[in-house]
């Protein structure tokens, strides 16, 4: 992803500074409650900016001091290169998952979207 693809002020400006918009994505993430989950657009949506490659992006760079696992793919699928690390925090705070099949690779199971989504209902007052 190019920074031409980020909102203005998720460019990195090279100084100590977060972004504001990263500061804005990261702090939905800390929202989510254990054992919910929001996918990448959902949190673009809450935010009524980017998308979910900009919040991707967001996660990848600057995710690592926020419940990152909680932010994931609309399919269900684990984070590649982070699979077990997420998984050992799916189990620990009862994150509905569905079981994998035979034929899933590794035999991972998935999040089960459907009963793990959070909706932001009960959402901090004045968010931007």
């Amino acid at each position: 992803m190019s920074e031409q693809s980020l909102p203005d002020d998720a460019r990195p400006e090279y100084t100590d500074a977060l972004p504001e918009y990263a500061e804005r994505v990261l702090e939905v993430a800390e929202l989510i409650p254990p054992g919910r989950v929001m996918t990448y657009g959902d949190v673009a949506e809450w935010l009524e900016e980017g998308g979910p490659r900009q919040v991707g992006r967001v996660m990848a760079l600057y995710g690592g001091a926020v419940p990152w696992w909680r932010v994931v793919r609309a399919d269900g699928m684990l984070l590649p290169g982070h699979e077990l690390r997420a998984l050992d925090h799916y189990r620990a705070e009862g994150t509905p998952l569905k079981q994998a099949s035979r034929a899933a690779q590794g035999h991972l199971p998935r999040l089960d979207m459907k009963r793990a989504r959070w909706d932001g209902c009960g959402r901090a007052e004045g968010h931007t």
